[in-house]
């Protein structure tokens, strides 16, 4: 078990002609875990706005391994895969999964963070900081160099 997972509520709007859940709804839930853990540990979107920062995603991609049913109650949790020693890029990755542990979804995602006053990416503040290392690390977590600038 995952040190930040929860269990979701699946919605009859969840699901699609096949009768299982629609692809997206794996987007959204992942999207719901980064904000609970997000709020979890203090960076609120109040606390994003008064440092004026926050995240950015620049790609999101969605391996499906087992279909969900409604009526099903999946959990999903958030590990952190890579990390720029900086703090200002990684890579997400979340394990969507039925009651019985059997995999359904991986979820991954590489963000950054923006600064959005300049609307430039940007290192996080301390909060941001405290936040990811508060986040679990995957068995193949990687620490990523910082690239010069030429």
């Amino acid at each position: 078990m995952s040190d930040f997972e929860k269990s979701m509520q699946l919605r009859w709007s969840d699901i699609d002609s096949n009768f299982h859940v629609r692809h997206s709804v794996y987007y959204d839930l992942g999207a719901m875990i980064r904000t609970d853990f997000l709020n979890s540990h203090g960076l609120t979107m109040k606390a994003m706005k008064e440092e004026h920062f926050g995240p950015v995603l620049f790609r999101e991609e969605c391996v499906f391994r087992r279909e969900l049913l409604y009526g099903e109650e999946p959990t999903i949790n958030i590990k952190i895969a890579k990390l720029r020693k900086d703090y200002s890029r990684y890579s997400l990755v979340h394990e969507i999964k039925k009651k019985d542990g059997t995999l359904c979804a991986l979820l991954t995602v590489d963000g950054a963070w923006m600064d959005t006053h300049l609307r430039k990416l940007t290192i996080p503040p301390q909060i941001g900081k405290h936040m990811i290392d508060a986040m679990e690390k995957t068995e193949n977590f990687v620490w990523e160099e910082v690239p010069e600038k030429a």
